[in-house]
């Protein structure tokens, strides 16, 4: 029997009939109701055209089974911080750093759309099991821009909806998402995802063939579109590149759009700054780290540097007591691990607990200055919130060094020497 029942009362999430973290002793009321979240969208992951590329980030092999496996073994780590929800696709999502996402088969439902790999459906099945064990809702993702190309047309797309909530609709746990950004270009081969009218359709859809489970769609960073709010029981939102006041300026207009609706980003970036504005605005924010998260094999712990900052800043919105870090802890000089060079490259920045305390950032390497970081996430080769240029490893390479300039005057350093 599940344990876990995730419904909608206007505009909160409640889980087993209570609304979210209601049942945590000493925690903050304005939480009360949120989803707090994760992008997991690789948990169930897989690349028919052969594993041997992603022997990589420490790990000596990449197993499917054994992926999502370690993401429920890690689920409770994340639960304890707060984490209430988490998005996983079944056509995962790509790797923005080293993998072209054209060359990737991870597309469950064949080219018509009308049945789901029986080994993808094993490892879902598992992976929303194991979240409904301990309390948790899994925000399910149908299509990703580089896969749904796989499917032939517009009746496999349908087909595939159908197939995929025909296989959901006995979960209590899940809600649905049709569509990761349904309006980038990558779409374009699918009018009846990519267009606004077309997707209200799916959702509908949706909604039919699971029998009436909750369903939502999102758009690119920064975008929201009324007809898809009207559509969607939940209202889906992804903030990638957006600054603080964009960020909150896209959650009043979904929240003008929408205001009995609960508003759930589900994808945003690193910058953790953000988690501020979405419990001032009373809004569920998803966390995503493309890098640990979504470059398979992903590691599902809560990492040192930003999975930790993250999970520590959701626990203090949410009232959730930890352990105060030292000054000197809060900061974290990402990618530097010896595991996360690859290809002779890597993706060096800054990780805080506190970022929005930052004026800006400088890196050394081996003393000479390479780059000042202003914006979060502080990055060496920033491009936009998620995605930055990567460090060409040398030979020389010893000793990189961030200087932290607060906003109140003061100066930090963190340094690492490989």
């Amino acid at each position: 029997m599940p344990k876990t029942s995730i419904t909608i009362q206007k505009p909160s999430f409640l889980i087993n009939g209570k609304p979210t973290y209601s049942e945590i002793d000493g925690s903050v009321e304005n939480a009360h109701g949120l989803l707090m979240n994760a992008r997991f969208i690789q948990g169930v992951f897989d690349d028919k055209t052969g594993h041997d590329r992603y022997a990589r980030w420490g790990k000596a092999e990449f197993d499917p089974d054994r992926n999502t496996d370690d993401l429920i073994a890690a689920l409770p780590e994340w639960y304890a911080c707060g984490l209430r929800a988490f998005t996983v696709g079944f056509q995962g999502g790509g790797p923005c750093f080293t993998i072209d996402n054209s060359t990737i088969q991870n597309n469950p439902f064949g080219e018509d759309g009308l049945e789901i790999d029986p080994d993808y459906a094993a490892r879902m099945d598992r992976l929303i099991r194991g979240a409904d064990e301990i309390g948790m809702a899994v925000i399910v993702s149908f299509f990703y821009g580089a896969q749904a190309r796989r499917l032939r047309d517009g009746k496999a797309v349908r087909n595939a909806v159908v197939a995929a909530c025909r296989f959901l609709k006995d979960y209590t746990n899940v809600l649905i998402e049709v569509a990761n950004e349904h309006n980038i270009g990558a779409f374009t081969d699918h009018p009846i995802i990519h267009s606004a009218e077309g997707m209200a359709a799916l959702m509908d859809l949706a909604r039919q063939a699971s029998g009436g489970m909750a369903v939502g769609c999102s758009g690119g960073g920064g975008y929201a579109d009324r007809e898809i709010c009207d559509a969607s029981d939940f209202v889906l939102i992804h903030g990638n590149g957006c600054s603080r006041q964009r960020y909150d300026n896209l959650i009043r207009q979904a929240q003008q759009w929408a205001p009995d609706k609960p508003v759930v980003c589900n994808e945003d970036s690193q910058c953790i700054g953000q988690v501020k504005v979405a419990f001032a605005t009373r809004t569920s924010w998803g966390y995503y780290n493309n890098m640990t998260k979504q470059e398979p094999p992903a590691d599902w712990r809560i990492t040192p540097g930003e999975d930790t900052f993250f999970a520590r800043r959701m626990a203090e919105g949410i009232g959730i007591g930890l352990p105060a870090l030292p000054e000197d802890e809060q900061y974290y000089l990402q990618g530097l691990e010896p595991h996360m060079e690859y290809e002779g490259k890597r993706w060096v920045r800054l990780a805080s607990l506190y970022p929005e305390t930052i004026d800006c950032v400088d890196f050394y390497r081996n003393g000479e200055h390479i780059c000042t970081a202003y914006d979060e996430p502080f990055m060496v080769y920033y491009r936009t919130t998620w995605i930055q240029n990567p460090w060409m490893v040398r030979p020389d390479d010893r000793e990189w060094k961030a200087v932290i300039h607060l906003c109140n005057g003061d100066t930090l350093e963190k340094t690492v020497r490989l």
